[in-house]
């Protein structure tokens, strides 16, 4: 297991606030799944760290889901994760380049996109 800081980490946590906000519990109530998203730091595949974001429970937590199996499992390099979910990059794109790895429910992963994550403030 990794000891490495990632990027994404940062991004975890603030996840777990916008899941109690408004917002969040509208994505909630409207997508129902269970994400694992698996970070590395350099290379997918080596060194991961697992991510829980349970949108059924508004949950995000750090390590491998332990309900049964995720909806979907995606695997990133963290500076990919970050683009992704900032936007930056298109999910699309990420996964035909080979940035993104998916295991599981198609239909489950076509519903996570840069919207479910908060938005980073304005400098």
């Amino acid at each position: 297991m990794a000891t490495t800081e990632l990027k994404s980490d940062n991004l975890f946590e603030m996840m777990k606030i916008h899941l109690d906000s408004d917002a969040g519990k509208e994505l909630i109530k409207n997508i129902g799944l269970v994400y694992q998203i698996n970070i590395a730091p350099k290379k997918i595949g080596f060194d991961e760290v697992s991510y829980i974001v349970d949108l059924k429970k508004g949950e995000v937590t750090k390590g491998k889901y332990e309900g049964g199996k995720p909806d979907a499992t995606f695997s990133f390099k963290d500076d990919d994760f970050i683009r992704v979910a900032t936007g930056k990059m298109n999910p699309q794109i990420a996964f035909i380049r080979g940035a993104m790895k998916i295991k599981g429910s198609l239909s489950a992963a076509q519903k996570f996109t840069p919207d479910i994550f908060p938005k980073p403030a304005k400098m």
